[in-house]
């Protein structure tokens, strides 16, 4: 899997910008704030429809402009194919594979796959459980892209148990009906809800688990790389299901379901006077561990990185075991975060193996051997050039 071109409208600070990549290895190299991250941005929104750095399609558009769009051409085994994502402040986007509108998102994910690892992603250990639950939903979308679509739909189902909940414990008046509030919830639709609810709930579940399952021992074999060997890495999918049934999440459909919904009946009371749903994959946990030691309060500064890195390696070596083809990968900002040892870590396990378009504001993070075989572009408010064009 290769990126061809790269051809922004329109997209943040870029007016009308096409880059062809002619080596395995692009180096963006310039000031900060200047495009490089918003370049690896627009090849990104290509591959997973989302951007790291924003929820919002406005975010992306160039200001005073109406309408933004990346556009893309990627080599792939069987054939070339161009891919078009059209962003509007008011409207919705639209997408085309070689010139065809795709009627669902479906239709385009999983035609190109990357791996994205930012200074942001070094916080993963510590930071909150929606983001390590937003980093793995991102995983299993690039290995099984109608993952997306079950995602939204225990999106959809969850939004209407809440907005139930809530409209229950704001009507639910003691003196007046003479009920308590777990009648007044069997006799709403809160258990058609429910069976929605455990039912996608159990869909999610299963397929994090088994990528975690699967990213496990190749994470922890980059793991002992990186680290020498002398700490031991253990990942697990904590779902509160699995809480209340340990091993339910390994069992039969069926009987995830069913302590989905067991789950559910016991904390009712609990729901109706917080006004939210308390059970499901929206509230998981992926807990990491160092020595059998909790890393998200325990682990260093540089244990955490080993760890992250660990983890996008072996991302980009699971997607290309499932997929058949290397995705390609993007490296913004993020060898200034790592110190030699992991610097060294990283360069060397992509060599030539990966497409890879890395950021950086110099150049010395990077042996001869690297500049020589790789593309280097300058980037300076919204332009690119080559190297001798202009001094970053």
């Amino acid at each position: 899997m290769y990126l061809k071109t790269l051809h922004l409208r329109e997209f943040r600070n870029y007016r009308d910008r096409q880059v062809e990549f002619g080596a395995p290895k692009t180096i963006l190299v310039g000031d900060n704030a200047q495009g490089k991250s918003n370049l690896l941005e627009g090849a990104a929104l290509l591959s997973t429809l989302k951007s790291h750095r924003s929820t919002s399609d406005r975010d992306l558009i160039r200001e005073g402009a109406e309408l933004g769009q990346a556009t893309g051409i990627v080599d792939r085994q069987i054939a070339p194919v161009e891919l078009s994502v059209t962003l509007r402040r008011t409207g919705r986007r639209t997408l085309t594979v070689d010139g065809q509108g795709c009627r669902r998102q479906l239709d385009f994910l999983g035609i190109f796959n990357v791996v994205e690892f930012s200074s942001l992603d070094l916080d993963l250990v510590r930071g909150s459980p929606e983001s390590r639950r937003h980093w793995l939903d991102g995983l299993v979308v690039q290995l099984e892209p109608f993952y997306a679509h079950l995602l939204k739909q225990y999106d959809r189902v969850l939004r209407q148990r809440n907005a139930l909940l809530r409209k229950i414990r704001e009507s639910f008046s003691p003196m007046a009906n003479r009920t308590d509030p777990s009648q007044q919830m069997s006799d709403s639709a809160l258990p058609v809800l429910d069976a929605q609810l455990a039912t996608l709930g159990t869909k999610v579940m299963r397929r994090r688990s088994r990528a975690i399952e699967r990213l496990t021992p190749i994470a922890r074999a980059w793991h002992d790389a990186i680290g020498g060997g002398a700490e031991q890495l253990s990942i697990r999918y904590a779902s509160n299901i699995s809480l209340f049934h340990p091993s339910a999440i390994r069992e039969e459909p069926e009987v995830v379901r069913q302590g989905f919904l067991d789950l559910i009946r016991e904390k009712a009371i609990a729901e109706y006077h917080r006004g939210t749903t308390l059970v499901g994959p929206h509230r998981d946990e992926i807990a990491f561990s160092i020595n059998e030691t909790p890393a998200r309060q325990y682990a260093s500064q540089g244990q955490q990185r080993t760890l992250v890195l660990a983890l996008k390696l072996a991302q980009l070596k699971l997607i290309e075991e499932v997929v058949g083809e290397p995705p390609v990968l993007l490296l913004d900002d993020v060898l200034a975060e790592l110190d030699p040892n992991r610097q060294n870590q990283l360069l060397e396990a992509i060599e030539d193996r990966f497409q890879t378009l890395i950021t950086t504001t110099h150049l010395g993070a990077f042996d001869a051997q690297w500049l020589k075989t790789s593309q280097i572009l300058g980037v300076r408010a919204g332009e690119i050039c080559s190297q001798g064009d202009f001094s970053p």
